[in-house]
């Protein structure tokens, strides 16, 4: 194989950093009322994305949506509200159209909606595994499906990210149904890289470790510590972490990136 000189090549493109990396792109969030929905939206619209917040919980979506607005707005709505339940086909398939609708195109998609029913196998039941099931996997493939559709029709590429975990690549204790869906969620990553690759579409996924949320704010004092103690780092990782893997695999810094998943988990090792 030939090898070109360093001066017959293409010199590199710069891409500035930290400012408007995601400048007039459309953005979807789903489940991005608070946690890590939340403060993705926030970061995605400090850098120039016109995000739509999506979720079943419509009075914080809407605040978020006003909050943005009023920061970023400029007179053109940065943020709206959509409600949508990604397990219903014709849900998701009436939130693409709106976001069409309101902003002439989608180029975004991060699947961050996600839910969690724990209970150890045996004490596990039909409707637990279900809803989780129903959320965490056939709804990453609902929003997906129909992203892919509207990218596919624009023919000018996009962004898909879907929220992996790192119990689906590590297990862990009482989450048959999480850790199987996350699993699950990996593969369709890897699947829609080499389907969606040709047509410019770069799919990957980030996998979170032990993050401080809303939900982890519940946790005994005991079981948080344990967490921390397993992770190298000595810390609970931030929402804004995984904002920020987010929008580095969405922008142009990470156009080569298909197919990935990015843990953030400060190193952590899952024990039983």
């Amino acid at each position: 194989m030939k090898i070109e000189s360093m001066d017959a090549m293409t010199a590199p493109t710069l891409v500035p950093a930290h400012e408007g990396r995601l400048k007039e792109k459309v953005a979807i969030i789903t489940g991005s009322a608070r946690g890590i929905g939340a403060t993705t939206a926030l970061t995605f619209a400090r850098e120039g994305a016109r995000v739509v917040i999506c979720d079943v919980n419509a009075e914080l979506g809407k605040q978020l949506a006003t909050q943005i607005n009023n920061a970023l707005g400029n007179g053109l709505p940065a943020a709206i509200f959509l409600p949508v339940n990604v397990a219903d086909g014709d849900s998701v398939n009436q939130l693409i159209a709106d976001t069409v609708k309101q902003f002439g195109r989608l180029d975004i998609l991060v699947n961050n909606a996600g839910v969690t029913r724990d209970a150890q196998l045996k004490k596990m039941t039909d409707e637990e595994f279900d809803f989780v099931i129903d959320i965490n996997l056939k709804g990453v493939f609902n929003c997906g499906r129909a992203a892919a559709q509207q990218m596919l029709a624009q023919g000018e590429g996009g962004v898909i990210l879907n929220a992996a975990s790192i119990v689906g690549l590590d297990g862990n204790f009482g989450q048959t149904n999480y850790a199987s869906t996350k699993a699950g969620v990996v593969a369709m990553t890897k699947v829609w890289a080499r389907e969606l690759g040709p047509k410019g579409i770069r799919v990957n996924a980030v996998a979170p470790g032990f993050i401080e949320t809303p939900m982890t704010a519940k946790m005994p004092d005991k079981v948080y510590n344990m967490m921390v103690e397993r992770t190298p780092l000595r810390r609970a990782g931030q929402a804004q972490d995984v904002a920020n893997a987010y929008l580095w695999l969405a922008g142009d810094e990470a156009s080569f990136v298909n197919g990935v998943v990015l843990r953030v988990d400060g190193g952590i090792v899952i024990g039983t």
